[in-house]
């Protein structure tokens, strides 16, 4: 590690990273918020999904102030962040065959929808299969992973494949296999992960790219407010009551 703090250095790396992606994704960014316009117009429903710790960027674009108010999250217990315990089980359970065809068969997933599937190595069953049994349905699937793991790594999944192989679009968020940006002598394991800061950013950038797509053509986007701004809950009702019948998490 060179000279600098760590807390410096991380900053380099997570930057680094950021840039990376705005500039060498900045086509895959827009036609993932332009397929996600095109689903609401079309009056489809908005699904975003990732286990263990890809599901923190997940729930980031669920029901949040400046936040598309149709993305919901498509959650199972033991999946969703290390809510279960002990939290290694969540590791295994993102190698089990058929759960994640069990998953959507319970879901309201339905075809016309679209379906974020975030997941940074891509090489687990989990979310091969969601993507593969996703499109079956006719769903859209968006993936969010770091491409890297396909050439450095081996699939988990029995047909041998990635997410990246079963999806519509995908956005690679450059992160190195291991997920690890920095490294110190007196340390013997790298540390200091930034596939959350980079992958929240990137879908954050897609959310932004479909609500000015929506305004483009015309239809207001279904924006949230902060309820802590004088109006918000007021804003958020009528927002609600409009897309009641694609908003899954007031019910």
């Amino acid at each position: 590690m060179s000279d600098g703090t760590p807390a410096d250095l991380f900053f380099d790396a997570a930057i680094g990273l950021l840039q990376r992606v705005r500039e060498e994704e900045a086509e895959a960014i827009a036609a993932a918020g332009a397929l996600l316009a095109d689903t609401v117009t079309a009056g489809g429903r908005l699904f975003a999904f990732g286990a263990g710790h890809s599901s923190l960027p997940a729930q980031d674009v669920v029901y949040r102030a400046g936040g598309l108010a149709l993305m919901n999250l498509l959650a199972a217990p033991g999946l969703v962040g290390v809510d279960v315990m002990p939290a290694t089980l969540g590791s295994r359970l993102e190698r089990v065959d058929g759960l994640a065809t069990a998953v959507l068969d319970t879901s309201p997933l339905r075809a016309g929808d679209t379906l974020v599937i975030i997941s940074l190595s891509g090489r687990n069953a989990l979310p091969v299969e969601m993507a593969i049994s996703a499109r079956d349905r006719g769903a859209k699937v968006i993936g969010v992973t770091s491409v890297a793991y396909a050439a450095e790594t081996t699939s988990r999944h029995a047909s041998g494949t990635y997410l990246k192989d079963h999806c519509d679009i995908v956005l690679d968020s450059k992160i190195a296999v291991g997920d690890a940006e920095l490294t110190l002598d007196t340390i013997p394991a790298p540390f200091a992960p930034a596939s959350t800061v980079v992958t929240s950013a990137l879908l954050q950038a897609v959310l932004a790219t479909t609500a000015a797509t929506l305004a483009d053509r015309g239809t207001e986007p279904p924006l949230l407010r902060s309820g802590n701004v004088d109006g918000g809950h007021d804003w958020n009702a009528r927002v609600f009551e409009e897309y009641r019948d694609r908003i899954f998490y007031q019910r």
